[in-house]
C-alpha cells in the first residue's frame, strides 16, 4: 500500500491503549519485523526489543505506564508506550509505524497520545534513546520539543550505529 491509498484508512485505524494479553507479542512481530526489513537488525534487536516488553509488563501501572497499538483490522500497524522510570521521569519506547502506513499522521496522533498522558500523569521530564538514522522519528521528536542532549557510538543488532539521547521538560 502507498501513503496515497492510506489516507482513506485512517479514519478505519484503531488507535488503543487498554492494555490486553498478546500486546507484547504484537508489538515485538511489529518492531522485529520493520527493523529486519528496513534496517537489517538481527536477532539481538528482537531480544532487546523482548527485554524490554517483559520489563514493561512486570512493571505496568495503570496512569503511570500506558501502551498504544495502532491496528488496522485487528493487525498492529503501530505503537508506542511510556514507562515509568525514578524521579517522576517518564521513558518513551516502542515508537514504530508500519512502512505501509507512514505519511498519513498516524505517528504524530500517537506520539500526542504520549503527551496527553504524560502530562496528565504528572510527570516532569520524558526521556528517550533513538538512532541517528530514524530521521522521521527525530523530526517528531524535536517538533514537539525534544532536545537531543547525548550520542555514542556502538556496535548493535549487527551494525555500527549512533545512539541518540533527547529529553522533554515538561515543567
Amino acid at each position: 500500500m502507498t501513503s496515497s491509498s492510506n489516507q482513506n484508512l485512517l479514519p478505519y485505524i484503531n488507535i488503543r491503549n487498554n492494555f490486553q494479553y498478546g500486546d507484547m507479542g504484537k508489538v515485538l512481530l511489529l518492531h522485529g519485523q520493520v527493523y529486519y526489513q528496513e534496517y537489517g537488525f538481527n536477532h539481538e534487536f528482537e531480544a532487546y526489543v523482548a527485554e524490554g516488553l517483559a520489563e514493561f509488563a512486570n512493571k505496568y501501572k495503570p496512569g503511570k505506564s500506558c501502551i498504544w497499538i495502532a491496528e488496522n483490522k485487528g493487525v498492529a500497524i503501530g505503537s508506542i508506550a511510556i514507562l515509568e522510570r525514578e524521579n517522576n521521569q517518564a521513558q518513551l519506547r516502542w515508537f514504530v509505524v508500519h512502512p505501509g502506513y507512514r505519511g498519513i499522521g498516524l505517528g504524530k496522533s500517537l506520539f500526542g497520545k504520549v503527551l496527553g498522558f504524560c502530562q496528565a500523569a504528572g510527570y516532569e521530564k520524558i526521556f528517550l534513546w533513538t538512532l541517528d538514522n530514524l530521521a522521521a522519528a527525530r523530526t517528531i521528536y524535536e517538533a514537539n520539543g525534544f532536545k537531543g542532549v547525548e550520542k555514542k557510538k556502538n556496535y548493535l543488532w549487527g551494525h555500527h550505529l549512533v545512539e541518540e539521547y533527547y529529553v522533554l521538560n515538561l515543567k
